[in-house]
C-alpha cells in the first residue's frame, strides 16, 4: 500500500513524512503521562487531526482500508513515542481491521461506528477482563450480566483492565445473558449509556498512561440491536485466520519499539559518558561495542520476524510464537542496557527506566507464552506422529 493515505475529501497524508513528526511530538510528553498516569487525549487529538484513527477501517465506509505492512509501520512509530497510545490505537486498528468478519454487527452499526472515528476520533474496545475470572482466553463464564428487557437488555457488572477507558465513545462489553442457558457474547455500550462509570483504579509499573480503569455497569441500558449475536459457550465464534497475524504481530510490535528507543538511548549515553579515568566516551570499549551489537542482533531478529508475519510469509499458526519472540527479544535487549548502564539507567530522570517497565507489559498480553509454546510443542508431536 502507498505511503499515501487519505486524510480528509481530497487530501492525502504522506506518512513517510508525517510519522517521524508524530514520534518526536509523543515522545515529548511520554516522561510527563508516565509520571502522572495521565491519558494522553493530546496523541489521540493529533491522531484523528492526521486521518489515522480510521486507518484499517473498509473503505466503503469511509475508513483507510490499510494493510499490515503498513498498520505495522504507524503503530511502531506511535509506541517509538508513547506506547500506551500505541496500545490503545492497536485495539482501534484491530477491531476496524476485523469489522466485516464480527457477528451481530449490522451494516448500520458498522457505518456507526466507523463514521464516529472518521468524523469526531471515537475510539473502541472490547471490555473483558474480570476481578474473578481474569482472562476469559482461559476459559469460564463472565460474571457480567445482561439481563432481558421490554426494550432490549440491561447490562451489570465490573470489568478491569479497561485499556483506554477515559477516552473510549464504544465498548464491546462481553457478558453472559440471564437466560436458563446462557449465551456469551459482547454488547455494544456507547460512553453516554445510563449506569456507566470510571473508578480510577490504574496504578501500574508499565503503560502507566493507558487509562486502563475499571468500568462499572448498573443496569446500563442495551438497545436490541447492540446485542452481537451472543452463542452458546459450547459455540464460539470461529476464529479470523487474518486476525491471527494482525493481532499478534501489532501487539509485538508495540514492544520492540520500546526497546528500540531504548536502544538508541543507550547508544548515546555510551557516546557521551566519559569516565575521567578513561578519557574517551564508554563507545570506544569492546566489552560496549559487542553489547550494543548483541543488542541490534535481537532487534533484527524482530524485525524480520515482525516484517515476515507482515507481509505474508508466516501464517497464522506462526503468529503466537512471533508475538512471544519478539517480546522476549525486546525485554532481554532492555534488559541488557539496564545492566550495563547501573545507577543512571535506574534513574528517574533517564527513560531507560521507563522503557524498562513497558516493555515487561508484552508478556501480559495474550497470547501469553505458556499457551503459544505448548500449543507449539503440541503441533510439533501431532505432525510427527501424523507421518
Amino acid at each position: 500500500m502507498s505511503a499515501l493515505l487519505a486524510e480528509a475529501p481530497g487530501a492525502a497524508v504522506d506518512l513517510d513524512a508525517l510519522l517521524p513528526d508524530l514520534t518526536a511530538a509523543f515522545a515529548a510528553t511520554a516522561a510527563e503521562h508516565d509520571r502522572d498516569s495521565s491519558f494522553p487525549f493530546e496523541n489521540f487529538a493529533a491522531l484523528h487531526r492526521h486521518g489515522l484513527l480510521a486507518l484499517t477501517a473498509p473503505p466503503r465506509l469511509g475508513g483507510g482500508g490499510a494493510d499490515l505492512p503498513t498498520t505495522l509501520k504507524v503503530v511502531q512509530a506511535v509506541a517509538r513515542g508513547e506506547p500506551a497510545t500505541a496500545l490503545v490505537l492497536t485495539m482501534q486498528y484491530l477491531f476496524h481491521a476485523s469489522l466485516d468478519g464480527r457477528g451481530g454487527f449490522t451494516d448500520d452499526l458498522k457505518a456507526r461506528v466507523v463514521r464516529d472515528a472518521v468524523e469526531h476520533g471515537a475510539l473502541i474496545n472490547a471490555l473483558r477482563v474480570e476481578p474473578e475470572l481474569g482472562t476469559p482466553a482461559r476459559g469460564g463464564l463472565p460474571a457480567t450480566i445482561a439481563r432481558r428487557t421490554a426494550d432490549g437488555w440491561s447490562l451489570s457488572g465490573r470489568k478491569i483492565y479497561s485499556t483506554g477507558s477515559p477516552a473510549l465513545t464504544w465498548m464491546i462489553v462481553w457478558a453472559r445473558t440471564d437466560e436458563d442457558t446462557p449465551r456469551v457474547g459482547g454488547f455494544l455500550v456507547h460512553r453516554d449509556a445510563p449506569g456507566r462509570r470510571i473508578e480510577e483504579t490504574w496504578d501500574h509499573t508499565g503503560l502507566r498512561a493507558s487509562g486502563s480503569h475499571d468500568v462499572i455497569f448498573e443496569n446500563t441500558p442495551i438497545p436490541e440491536h447492540h446485542a452481537l449475536a451472543p452463542r452458546l459457550p459450547s459455540a464460539p465464534q470461529p476464529p479470523d485466520p487474518a486476525m491471527a497475524v494482525w493481532s499478534p504481530v501489532l501487539t509485538a510490535a508495540i514492544y520492540d519499539a520500546v526497546a528500540r528507543s531504548a536502544r538508541d538511548w543507550f547508544v548515546q549515553f555510551l557516546l557521551d559518558r566519559k569516565p575521567a579515568n578513561l578519557g574517551e566516551s564508554l563507545a570506544t570499549l569492546p566489552r560496549f561495542q559487542e553489547l550494543v551489537g548483541q543488542i541490534d542482533g535481537l532487534l533484527l531478529q524482530n524485525r524480520v520476524l515482525l516484517e515476515s508475519a507482515a507481509e505474508g510469509r508466516l501464517g497464522a499458526a506462526h503468529g503466537g510464537l512471533v508475538k512471544h519472540l519478539v517480546t522476549e527479544n525486546a525485554i532481554a535487549a532492555v534488559e541488557k542496557a539496564i545492566a550495563a548502564t547501573g545507577n543512571p539507567g535506574l534513574s528517574r530522570a533517564n527513560p531507560l527506566q521507563r522503557h524498562y517497565r513497558d516493555v515487561l507489559c508484552g508478556r501480559v498480553h495474550t497470547p501469553q507464552a505458556d499457551i503459544v509454546l505448548t500449543g507449539a510443542g503440541k503441533a510439533a508431536f501431532a505432525s510427527l506422529a501424523s507421518n
